[in-house]
């Protein structure tokens, strides 16, 4: 007479290999069948099936007849290891498509920096009419058309002294204008 299920899981307790064997002969189909049936993968679920046989090797001591069968027992554990495959391969999937997502997006975002730009230029202008018409001319010819000091004084028929001067106190004011430390 071959002994019942609650008996083997009670001396696999024990570290009783021989019995581990008839343990695993006894539910290693019904472990695998719950396993194939959350998982739907037959390569996962022998993979479950085996963590599950090895944790009942490990956790035998663990189990306590007066809540359950053997086998419920077993299939309980089965069934729990199938959903948390299920669970880790759906979170890996969902960090796998947020990486893509990250790898896709811009570093900078565009709209904010076109809006930074023309708030920047719109500052520029205001602060560019608190200068006098000299001051004004002399910046916008040096910093907008590229003129030389030299140039910039032949264009506007000024001495380069002045023109160096004038330029000097444009830039300060722009500075304090737009809040530019120093």
């Amino acid at each position: 007479m071959q002994p019942d299920l609650q008996e083997l899981v009670g001396r696999v307790a024990l570290g009783d290999e021989k019995a581990f064997a008839a343990v695993y002969d006894a539910v290693v189909s019904p472990v695998l069948g719950v396993a194939r049936a959350v998982l739907r993968d037959h390569a996962q679920s022998e993979e479950v099936a085996q963590e599950v046989l090895v944790e009942v090797w490990r956790t035998a001591p663990r189990y306590r007849s007066d809540r359950g069968t053997a086998i419920n027992w077993i299939l309980t554990l089965a069934h729990r290891r199938a959903i948390d495959r299920v669970r880790s391969v759906e979170a890996a999937a969902a960090r796998d498509n947020q990486a893509a997502l990250l790898a896709r997006t811009p570093e900078f975002d565009e709209v904010t920096e076109q809006v930074e730009a023309r708030l920047e230029r719109e500052q520029v202008r205001r602060c560019l009419r608190t200068l006098t018409e000299i001051q004004r001319q002399a910046v916008t010819l040096a910093y907008y058309r590229g003129l030389t000091y030299r140039q910039v004084a032949e264009a506007l028929a000024l001495p380069l002294g002045t023109v160096k001067t004038r330029l000097r106190d444009g830039l300060i004011r722009l500075r304090d204008c737009l809040g530019v430390t120093a």
